[in-house]
C-alpha cells in the first residue's frame, strides 16, 4: 500500500510539471486536488501510527482506516487508553470486531463513538474539535474525525499521557491509484479540508484551565519537596490551584518521600540530555515533576496504605476490617461484595499460606494480587450459586419427563457436569428418572448426577461406536470408558465386540433406540458362559480323537456320548459304523492336509455321525429290497420279479419291462448255481455299503448290523445287489442293441455305400500320385519328340531363305527407310506443336543457370571471377537510378520540412489551448490570445513564402573559401555525430532532463532527418541503443526503476515512434477497434458499483415519477447487496471482456505492424536488464517490456484516441463522457493484464475478472516474447561499413542556424565528459571550427539592418532559418590522396570493374597481363563516352567523386597498368595477396554488387514509405489548419461580443480613462500594509521580520500603461526599499504550473492564487 522512502529518495512530485509537458486549467485543478488527497493521506497515516503506538496493536492499512473507524472499536480502545476509569475494556461493544466482520455495522457500534467523545470531554479536550457521531458512523465527515485525533494527540502529549504524533508529510509514498481513490472520497464529502497546521493555536485559545496558576502551583510543590519539610509540602499539595485529589494528612511523610524519589529520578534522567540540548531550548519540566506525576505519586502512596490495611485484616482474620479495607477508594477494586466476605478471608488466608511456603517467609499481597483474589472469589461464589440453580432445573426437567429439555439442562455449563450427548436424550431421561424414583424426594444431588451422567454418556458413546461396526473401536471404548462392567475378561474382548455389534443391530431392528448398561452387562455374561462351554467341548473332542486312535469302537462310542461334546443323533447300535466312518474321515483329512497328526473338529465329527446314521438306514432298506428280489426269483413269477427289481430302494438301473422273462430266467439260473456252490442254511447275508463298509442282514428277522455276527456264514443262494445289477445290465444291453439294428437298417446301407466310395477314391488318388512322381520322365519324353519335329521345320526354312537372299535384302532396306522417315517426321511435328514449351524450358534453364551463378556470387566464400563478371553491370547507375534518387531526396526534404512545421504548429496550438483556457477562467487575457493568433498566422504565411534554403544565398553558404571551409567543417562534424552514437548518448546525459528532451526534439531528430530513410533509421536506433544501455548502467539501481521512473531514452523512443513515423502504425493497429467501441451506442461499461447503483435509482425515479425509498449515498458493499446492481455489473463485465478481447486480438495479431524500432528497443531493454539483473525472472522482464510496448506506447492512444489522431475528429469536436469511460475501462483492463496485476482491496468487486486477467496476461506474455524476437539492425537494413561508399547521393540534413550554434556550444561545454581523449576525432573537428559563431556570422553580414530598432528580434527570427548540409566524412575518400588505403581500395575496385566488363579471363592476373584487342578498346571507349554524357546531366548533389570520375576516363591499357600498381600497393599493405590471384578484391566487388541490389530495393521501399508519410503529414497539416480556423472564428466571436459591450473589459482602460481623450491615463494604485496582506493570506512571511512588524511595511500596487503589467513598491517605516515589475501573464503561468508560493523582492513569500484573486477583484471588477 505504501512504504517509507529512504533518505536518498525524493518526495512525491505533486504540484510539479515533469519535463516540458504543459497542462490545461482543468489539468492544473486536477493536480491541486491530487495534492490535497495526498496531504490528507499523510495525515491519516500520522493518525494511524500514533494510535498504533497508544494501543500497541496493528491497525488496518491507511486506505482502509476510515472504513474501519466507523464501528468505533479502535476509538473506544483509544478512550480506554487515556481514560481507563471512564471507559473500561468491557464497555467497548464488539471489541474483537467479530460481529462487524460477519454482519457489518450495528447501531450499537455508535456507543463506542459516544464513549470516546465522553472520554475526551473527561480529559478536557475543547469541544471545538469534536466530530458528530454520524460523521463517524455514517462516514459523513471523516476528515473531521482525523482532525480531532490529531488535536487529541497534541493535547494528550502536553498532558504527558501519550507520545507525540509524527510529521509524515512528504515522507510516505502512495500509488496514483490510492491517491485518486482518496480524492474521489474527499469529493464525495463535499467539505473543506480542516486546517491541520492550526491545531496548536486553536488548542491554546480554547483551553479554559488557568494554566499559569496551575504551573505556579506545580513549581511551588517542587520547591516544597526540595526543601524536605513535610508540612510545607502538604500545604503546597492542598493548594486549590494545584487541582490535586485524594490527599490524606496521615500520609504526609509518605507523600514527601515518594515525591522526593520521583524528582530525583527525573533529575537523573534529564542529566544525560543536558549536553545535547541548548539551554534556551530546555523544558523546565525536564527536571521538575509534572502535575500528572504528582497526582500519580499521591495515588501510589494512598494505594500502598490501603494494601497494608488489607494485609493487617487478613492477619487478624477480621472479616469486617477486611471488607472495609477492600472498599477503600485508593485501591479502586472492582466487584467487592459483602456477601462474599467469608470467601475473601478464606482465599486470602490460603493464598498467603501457599505463598509463604513457596518463599519461606511471611509475605504480604499487593494490589494486583488483591484484585485477582477478589475477582476469583466472586467468580467462584457466582459459579456455586449458578451450579445449584442448574441442578434444580435438571431435577425439574427429569420429573416433567421431557427428554429434550432434560438434555438441554444437562448441557448447561453452569451445572458443571460431564459431557452430555443430545442424541442420547431419551437414554438420559429414562435412566435418570429411574434413579430419581429410587432416591429422595429432593432429587438427585450434583455428585449423583455427575456419576450417572458420566456413565450414561459413556453408554451413549458405546452405542454410537457400535453403530460404526468397528470392533477395534468397540474394544477401545469397553477398555477405556468409565462404564464399570463386571466379569470382563480381556481375552474375550473381541467376542464382546462382535456380540455387542450383533446385539445392537437386533435392537435397532426391534425399534430399541439404545442398549442400556444392563443390556451390555448381560451380553458380557452370556459371552463368558459361551466361552466356558466351548472350552469344555474342546476337551470332549480331544477324547474322541484319542478313542479313534485306539481303534476300539466301544471307546469311541463312549467318547461320543460325553455330555460336554453335545453331539446329536448318536445311536449305540451303530457304534462300529461310527468308528469306521470317523476313521475314514480322519484318513481323508490327513491325506488332504499332509499332516498325519491332524484331528477332527466338532463339525466334522457331527457330520460323520449324521453320515453314518444315513448309511444305516440306507443299508437296511437295500438289504430288505435285495432279499425280496431273491424271494420273487425263487418263486418263479416274472412279473413279481420285475416289480421287485423296479423298487426304488433296490437302486437298480436300466430295468426294462420287455425283458422281465429274460431277467427271471437268468436270475433263477444264477440262483440255482449259487445253491450248488455253497450252503443255503445260514440266515445271514453280507452286503457291501458304499464299496467300503460291510453290513450283515438277518433274513428271518429282517434286521441288520454292522458288526459281524458270531459264527457268521453267508447264505449262498442269495444273490447280491451287484450280481443282480450285472444280470440286468447285460440283458438290457442285448435287448437295446437288437432294437437299434432293427430301427437303423437304412442308415447301415448308406454307411456301406460311403465306405465303398471311399475305397474307390483312395485307389484313384494313389494312381494320380504315381503319375505325379513320374512327371519328369514324361516331360523328357515329350520334349525329345517336340525337338525332333522343330529341327525338321527349321532345316526346311533355312533352305528356303538361302534360295531368296536378294529379294529379302530389298524388302529390308525399304522397310528401314520408311521407319526412319516416319520417326523423323513425328519428331519434327512434335517440336512444332510444342514450340512455346521448348522456349520456356530454354528460358528456365538459362534462368536456372543465372540463379546458380547468383547463388555462387552471394553464397560462395570465393566467387569465381567469371561469375562476378556477369553481374558487374549492376554497379552502373542508370537514368532510372538518378531519377529515383532525385525523387527520394525531394520527398525526404518535404517530409522533414512538414514534420518541423507540424511540430511548430502543434506547439502553437497547445499554447493557444492554454491561453484560451486561462481566458475562460480569468477573463483577462483576450489581447494575449489575439496576439498569439496573429503570430501564428504571420508565421504560417512567412513559412509559405520563404524558401527553405534562404540561408543558402549568403552567410555560411556564401561563395568564398573561408565560408566554404566553415560549411565543410560543420558537415564533417555532423557526419561524425550522426555515425558515432556514443558522442550524442553521453551528451544527452550531461544535460538536465528538460534540456535533453528539447535537444532530442530539435537537434537529434533533425540530425537523423526523423529517420526518413533506412540508413538514418539504422543510425538513430544505434543512438537509442547506446543511450539506453548507458542510462541502465548508470541510473537504474532496481529493475522497477524503469517502471516507476521516467527514463529519458524510453520517453524519447516512445515519443518518436508515436509521432509522424509511428502514427500510421498506431492508427492501423487501433483505429478499427477503437472506432467500433466509440460507435457502439449500446455499449455502456461501468464497473463502479456506486455509480451503477445511482444510475439505477435515477432510472427508477424517472420511470415512476416518485422519489425512491432507497438511500442515494451508499458504500460499494451496500451497492453490491442489490441484485439489480450485481446483474448490471455482470453485464458490464461481460461487455468489458468482449471489448477488451477485440482490442487485445487486434494488438496480438498485428505484431508485424509494430514499428521495428519499438521492437528492437524492447529487445535491447530486455537484454540490458537481464545482463544487469541476472537473477530477475522472465516474468519480471516481460512486465517491463509490457510497460514499454503497451502502457507507454499503446495505452495513451486507447484512452485518448482523439489526442493521438487515432480517429478523425472535427475541429472543436470531442468524445462523450461514456465513450471515454468505455475506452478507459478497456485500457485499465489491458493495463492490469499486461502487468498481471489482479484486482483487490477497494476493487474487490472486480475480483471475478482476475481469472480473465491471468488468461489475458498469458496472451500478452507470448506477444511480448515474440515482439523481442527481431533481427539486429545490420541484418534488418543490410547496412555495413561500405554502405556510404557505394550510395549514389550523400546524406543531407536540414537544420536551423540556431540549432547549429546550440549544438556547437553544447559540445564545447561538455567536451571533456563526452570525449576525454584529446586525440579523438571530435577534438580535431571542433578545433577546426574554433569558437562558437553568432547568428549574424552564419547568416552573413548585412542579413539584418544594423540600424533596425528590432534588430535583436529580427536576428532571433532569422536564427530559425534552415539550411541544408550534405554530410561527408573528413577521414574517408579524400580527393587525390592515394595513400589512404580505403580510398585506394575503392578506386581499384572501380577500375577492375571497368576492365572485366570488357575483357574476359579466368582470373584477374590473366586479364591484366593479356593485351586488349581493338574491338575491346573500342567498346571501352563507347562506355566511357556514354558515362561522361550521363555524368554531365546528373545534378550536382548526385555526381560522383571527382577523383573516381577522373580514373574512369582513362584508356583501357592505362587502367590495367594503374590497377597493377594499386594491387602492388595493397599487397604491400597486407590487404591483398597474389597467392590467391587477388581473390579478396573479387570478393569485395561481389559484396558491392550485393549491396547495390539491396540498396535499390530499399530505395523503392523508401519511396513508398516517404509518399505514405507525406500523405499522413499533409492530412495532419490540414487538421491543424482546421484547428487554427476554428480558433480564429472563436477569437473573432469573442472580439465581436466584446465590442458590443459597453461595460468595462477585463484588461482594458476603465471608462473614465477613455473619456479623458488625449490626457495621459493615470492608474489607480492600491496601498496595503504587510499586516493587512498577511491577514488576507497574500503575504505568508517576510524574511528577517517578525509578524508583529508587518504593519511597518507598506506595499503600493499600481497598474502600468502596458495591459496586464503592475508595478509593486515596498516601503519600510516610510522608506522606499525596492520596486518590482509584476506581469499578470506570469502569475497565470505560475498558477497553471501549480506553483502555489512565489518570492517578491527575494524576501517576501506570496500566495500566487490569492494575489491573482486580489488583482482581479481590485482592478478588473471580478
Amino acid at each position: 500500500m505504501y512504504h517509507e522512502e529512504t533518505a536518498a529518495l525524493q518526495k512525491p512530485r505533486y504540484g510539479t510539471i515533469q519535463d516540458d509537458e504543459r497542462l490545461s486549467a482543468e489539468e492544473m485543478d486536477e493536480r491541486r486536488r491530487q495534492n490535497i488527497a495526498y496531504e490528507y493521506l499523510c495525515h491519516l497515516e500520522e493518525a494511524k501510527r500514533w494510535m498504533e503506538a497508544c494501543l500497541e496493536e496493528d491497525l488496518p492499512p491507511t486506505t482502509e482506516l476510515e472504513e474501519r473507524l466507523r464501528n468505533g472499536v479502535y476509538l473506544g480502545k483509544l478512550a480506554n487508553f487515556f481514560a481507563p476509569k471512564m471507559v473500561s475494556v468491557k464497555r467497548i461493544y464488539d471489541r474483537d470486531q467479530a460481529r462487524y466482520k460477519s454482519n457489518g455495522l450495528h447501531f450499537r457500534h455508535t456507543d463506542n463513538t459516544v464513549q470516546w467523545l465522553r472520554a475526551m470531554e473527561s480529559v478536557g479536550l475543547p469541544k471545538i474539535f469534536y466530530p458528530e457521531t454520524t460523521d463517524v458512523y455514517d462516514r459523513k465527515n471523516m476528515p473531521k474525525v482525523v482532525y480531532c485525533i490529531h488535536a487529541l494527540s497534541l493535547y494528550l502529549y502536553k498532558l504527558g499521557i501519550a507520545p507525540q504524533i509524527q510529521d509524515l508529510l512528504g515522507k510516505v509514498a502512495f500509488t496514483e491509484e490510492e491517491i485518486s481513490n482518496m480524492r474521489s472520497e474527499l469529493e464525495k464529502y463535499g467539505i473543506q479540508m480542516p486546517a491541520f497546521s492550526k491545531i496548536g493555536g486553536i488548542l491554546a485559545n480554547e483551553l479554559s484551565v488557568d494554566e499559569a496558576a496551575l504551573h505556579a502551583a506545580v513549581i511551588a510543590i517542587n520547591d516544597a519537596v526540595e526543601k524536605g519539610q513535610t508540612s510545607v509540602t502538604m500545604g503546597a499539595l492542598n493548594n486549590p490551584n494545584a487541582m490535586l485529589k485524594n490527599i490524606q494528612e496521615a500520609l504526609a511523610q509518605e507523600y514527601q518521600d515518594a515525591l522526593s524519589q520521583a524528582k530525583a529520578r527525573k533529575q537523573d534522567q534529564s542529566s544525560g540530555r543536558r549536553s545535547s540540548v541548548a539551554t534556551e531550548e530546555r523544558d523546565v519540566y525536564e527536571e521538575l515533576v509534572t502535575h500528572q506525576e504528582i497526582q500519580g505519586s499521591i495515588d501510589f502512596v494512598n494505594m500502598q496504605a490501603a494494601v497494608r490495611q488489607v494485609n493487617e485484616a487478613v492477619s487478624a482474620q477480621d472479616e469486617a476490617s477486611l471488607l472495609a479495607a477492600l472498599r477503600l477508594d485508593a485501591l479502586a477494586l472492582l466487584g467487592v461484595q459483602q456477601s462474599n466476605c467469608s470467601w475473601y478471608l478464606e482465599h486470602f488466608t490460603t493464598y498467603c499460606q501457599h505463598k509463604s511456603k513457596d518463599e519461606g517467609k511471611s509475605v504480604v499481597v499487593d494490589r494486583e494480587e488483591i484484585q485477582r483474589v477478589v475477582t476469583s472469589c466472586n467468580d467462584f461464589a457466582e459459579a456455586e450459586k449458578r451450579k445449584l440453580e442448574a441442578i434444580a432445573a435438571i431435577n425439574t426437567a427429569i420429573r416433567l419427563g421431557n427428554a429434550a429439555e432434560t438434555a438441554e439442562e444437562l448441557t448447561n455449563p453452569e451445572a458443571q457436569l460431564p459431557i452430555v450427548y443430545q442424541t442420547a436424550a431419551n437414554l438420559y431421561q429414562a435412566e435418570l428418572f429411574s434413579l430419581q424414583l429410587q432416591g429422595a424426594r429432593s432429587g438427585l444431588s450434583h455428585e449423583e448426577l455427575s456419576v450417572a451422567v458420566e456413565m450414561l454418556s459413556a453408554v451413549a458413546v458405546l452405542n454410537e461406536v457400535l453403530d460404526t461396526k468397528d470392533p477395534q473401536a468397540v474394544i477401545e471404548q469397553l477398555s477405556d470408558s468409565p462404564l464399570g462392567f463386571t466379569n470382563m475378561d480381556q481375552d474375550n474382548l473381541n467376542r464382546y465386540a462382535d456380540t455387542l455389534i450383533q446385539l445392537r443391530g437386533e435392537a435397532l431392528s426391534k425399534g430399541q433406540e439404545f442398549l442400556t448398561w444392563n443390556d451390555v452387562q448381560k451380553c458380557i455374561d452370556t459371552v463368558n458362559i459361551q466361552v466356558h462351554e466351548e472350552h469344555e467341548r474342546i476337551i470332549a473332542i480331544a477324547e474322541i480323537n484319542e478313542a479313534l486312535n485306539s481303534g476300539d469302537h466301544q471307546q469311541t462310542l463312549a467318547a461320543l456320548l460325553l455330555p460336554t461334546a453335545k453331539l446329536t443323533g448318536v445311536n449305540p447300535a451303530t457304534a462300529k459304523h461310527y468308528h469306521d466312518v470317523l476313521q475314514h474321515t480322519k484318513q481323508l483329512l490327513c491325506q488332504s492336509s499332509g499332516d498325519e497328526s491332524a484331528v477332527l473338529w466338532l463339525d466334522q465329527i457331527q457330520e460323520a455321525i449324521h453320515t453314518a446314521n444315513q448309511d444305516d438306514d440306507e443299508a437296511l432298506t437295500l438289504a430288505g429290497a435285495v432279499a425280496d428280489i431273491n424271494r420273487t426269483v425263487a418263486e418263479g413269477d416274472a412279473q413279481k420279479t420285475l416289480q421287485a427289481l423296479q423298487v426304488p430302494s433296490a437302486g437298480l438301473r436300466a430295468v426294462l419291462p420287455e425283458c422281465a422273462e429274460t431277467y427271471q430266467a437268468e436270475l433263477a439260473e444264477r440262483q440255482t448255481n449259487g445253491d450248488d456252490e455253497g450252503s443255503t442254511e445260514s440266515v445271514w447275508v453280507k452286503h457291501c455299503i458304499n464299496d467300503r463298509y460291510d453290513y450283515y442282514y438277518n433274513l428271518e428277522t429282517g434286521q441288520g448290523t454292522w458288526e459281524e455276527p458270531e459264527g457268521f456264514l453267508h447264505h449262498a443262494g442269495q444273490l447280491s445287489k451287484e450280481e443282480i445289477q450285472g444280470v440286468v445290465s447285460s440283458l438290457t444291453a442285448e435287448y437295446n442293441r437288437e432294437q437299434l439294428w432293427m430301427a437303423n437298417e437304412s442308415m447301415v446301407t448308406q454307411l456301406q455305400a460311403r465306405v465303398r466310395g471311399y475305397l474307390v477314391r483312395r485307389k484313384h488318388a494313389r494312381r494320380m500320385e504315381y503319375l505325379r512322381q513320374q512327371e519328369p520322365h514324361v516331360v523328357k519324353l515329350q520334349a525329345c519328340w517336340k525337338g525332333h519335329k522343330q529341327r525338321n521345320m527349321y532345316k526346311d526354312r533355312i533352305h528356303f531363305l538361302q534360295d531368296n537372299v536378294s529379294s529379302i535384302v530389298k524388302i529390308q532396306s525399304v522397310v528401314k527407310m520408311w521407319k526412319a522417315k516416319r520417326k523423323y517426321n513425328r519428331r519434327l511435328q512434335f517440336f512444332k506443336d510444342h514450340e512455346k514449351e521448348i522456349v520456356k524450358i530454354q528460358a528456365f534453364l538459362k534462368a536456372n543457370k543465372a540463379r546458380d551463378d547468383y547463388r555462387t556470387l552471394t553464397g560462395a566464400k570465393d566467387p569465381p571471377l567469371s561469375v562476378v563478371r556477369k553481374f558487374v553491370h549492376l554497379l552502373e547507375q542508370s537514368a532510372l537510378d538518378l531519377q529515383e534518387e532525385q525523387e527520394v531526396t525531394r520527398l525526404r526534404e518535404e517530409v522533414v520540412t512538414n514534420i518541423r512545421s507540424n511540430q511548430q504548429m502543434e506547439k502553437d496550438l497547445n499554447l493557444m489551448d492554454i491561453k484560451i483556457g486561462l481566458l475562460v477562467k480569468n477573463r483577462i487575457t483576450l489581447q494575449d490570445v489575439v496576439s498569439h493568433n496573429k503570430k501564428m498566422k504571420n508565421k504560417k504565411n512567412k513559412e509559405s513564402k520563404d524558401d527553405l534554403t534562404t540561408g543558402d544565398r549568403q552567410g555560411i553558404k556564401g561563395l568564398n573559401k573561408g565560408k566554404r571551409r566553415k560549411l565543410e567543417a560543420y558537415q564533417h562534424l555532423f557526419y561524425l555525430l550522426q555515425t558515432n552514437p556514443h558522442y550524442l548518448a553521453k551528451l544527452i546525459f550531461q544535460m538536465p532532463q528538460n534540456k535533453s528532451t528539447k535537444f532530442m526534439d530539435t537537434v537529434v531528430f533533425t540530425l537523423y532527418n526523423y529517420a526518413s530513410n533506412q540508413r538514418e533509421e539504422y543510425l538513430l536506433l544505434k543512438l537509442f541503443k547506446t543511450a539506453l544501455e548507458e542510462e541502465i548502467n548508470s541510473k537504474v539501481d532496481q529493475i522497477q526503476d524503469i517502471v516507476t521512473g521516467n527514463p529519458t531514452v524510453i520517453k524519447m523512443v516512445v515519443s518518436f515512434n508515436r509521432g509522424a513515423r509511428g502514427h500510421n502504425t498506431l492508427r492501423q493497429l487501433l483505429a478499427p477497434v477503437v472506432k467500433d467501441i466509440i460507435d457502439d451506442k449500446s455499449l455502456g461499461i461501468n464497473t463502479n458499483p456506486v455509480d451503477v447503483y445511482k444510475a439505477w435509482v435515477n432510472q427508477l425515479e424517472t420511470a415512476t415519477g416518485e422519489a425512491s425509498k432507497l438511500p442515494y449515498e451508499v458504500t460499494p458493499e451496500q451497492a453490491m447487496s442489490h441484485e439489480e446492481v450485481r446483474s448490471r455489473l455482470e453485464a458490464s463485465s461481460l461487455a468489458l471482456r468482449t471489448a477488451t478481447d477485440k482490442v487485445l486480438n487486434s494488438i496480438v495479431s498485428s505484431l508485424d505492424n509494430i514499428p521495428y524500432g519499438m521492437r528492437y528497443i524492447a529487445k535491447v531493454l530486455k537484454n540490458s536488464l537481464h545482463e544487469k539483473f541476472p537473477d530477475a525472472s522472465e516474468d519480471e522482464l516481460l512486465k517491463i517490456i509490457g510497460n514499454l510496448l503497451y502502457y507507454r506506447y499503446m495505452n495513451p492512444a486507447i484512452v485518448a484516441p482523439d489526442g493521438f489522431d487515432i480517429i478523425d475528429m472535427s475541429a472543436g469536436g470531442q468524445l462523450h463522457v461514456d465513450q471515454r469511460r468505455n475506452l478507459g475501462s478497456v485500457a485499465k483492463m489491458l493495463q492490469h493484464s499486461a502487468a498481471n496485476k489482479l484486482f483487490e482491496g477497494e476493487n474487490a468487486h472486480m475480483t471475478p475478472m482476475n481469472n480473465y486477467i491471468s488468461q489475458t496476461y498469458e496472451k500478452f506474455r507470448v506477444f511480448f516474447q515474440s515482439a523481442c524476437d527481431v533481427p539486429e539492425p545490420e541484418e534488418k537494413f543490410n547496412i555495413d561499413e561500405y554502405s556510404d561508399m557505394v550510395t549514389l547521393s550523400k546524406p543531407i540534413i536540414y537544420i536551423s542556424i540556431d540549432e547549429i550554434i546550440n549544438t556547437h556550444s553544447l559540445l564545447l561545454e561538455h567536451l571533456e565528459a563526452i570525449s576525454p581523449d584529446h586525440n579523438d576525432l571530435l577534438h580535431e573537428l571542433l578545433h577546426d571550427l574554433g569558437d562558437v559563431p553568432d547568428v549574424e556570422t552564419l547568416l552573413g553580414e548585412g542579413a539584418v539592418d544594423p540600424n533596425d530598432v528590432n534588430r535583436e528580434s529580427a536576428l532571433s527570427q532569422m536564427a530559425k532559418t534552415e539550411i541544408s548540409l550534405a554530410l561527408t566524412s573528413k577521414f574517408e575518400l579524400l580527393e587525390g590522396d592515394d595513400r589512404d588505403l580505403k580510398t585506394l581500395m575503392t578506386k581499384t575496385k572501380k577500375l577492375v570493374v571497368d576492365v572485366i566488363r570488357i575483357q574476359h579471363g579466368e582470373n584477374l592476373p590473366q586479364i591484366l597481363e593479356t593485351p586488349s584487342s581493338a574491338l575491346q578498346v573500342s567498346e571501352h571507349t563507347k562506355i566511357v563516352e556514354r558515362r561522361a554524357v550521363q555524368d554531365a546531366q546528373t545534378p550536382e548533389g548526385l555526381k560522383s567523386n571527382p577523383a573516381l570520375l577522373e580514373d574512369s576516363q582513362l584508356p583501357l591499357e592505362q587502367k590495367k597498368r594503374k590497377i597493377l600498381r594499386n594491387l602492388r600497393s595493397l599487397e604491400q599493405a597486407g590487404l591483398l595477396t597474389d597467392s590467391n590471384k587477388y581473390q579478396d578484391l573479387v570478393n569485395e566487388i561481389s559484396k558491392d554488387i550485393r549491396y547495390q541490389r539491396r540498396y535499390r530495393q530499399r530505395r523503392k521501399t523508401e519511396l513508398v514509405k516517404l509518399q505514405q508519410t507525406l500523405t499522413a503529414l499533409n492530412s495532419k497539416t490540414a487538421f491543424y489548419q482546421d484547428q487554427m480556423n476554428y480558433y480564429d472564428t472563436y477569437i473573432k466571436t469573442c472580439l465581436d461580443n466584446l465590442n458590443r459591450k459597453n461595460a468595462r473589459r477585463s484588461i482594458k482602460l476603465d471608462s473614465k480613462g477613455e473619456n479623458k481623450g488625449s490626457k495621459k491615463w493615470k492608474p489607480q494604485s492600491l496601498k496595503y500594509t504587510g499586516a493587512k496582506l498577511h491577514e488576507k493570506g497574500v503575504i505568508l512571511e517576510i524574511e528577517g521580520l517578525q509578524t508583529n512588524q508587518f504593519k511597518n511595511v507598506m506595499f503600493d500596487i499600481s497598474p502600468t500603461e502596458e495591459v496586464g503589467d503592475f508595478e509593486v513598491k515596498a516601503k519600510f517605516m516610510g522608506v522606499e526599499m525596492e520596486k518590482v515589475q509584476l506581469h499578470f501573464q506570469d502569475l497565470l503561468q505560475l498558477q497553471y504550473e501549480g506553483v502555489a508560493v512565489m518570492k517578491m523582492f527575494d524576501k517576501a513569500k506570496v500566495n500566487v492564487n490569492l494575489l491573482i484573486f486580489l488583482l482581479n477583484k481590485k482592478f478588473y471588477g471580478k
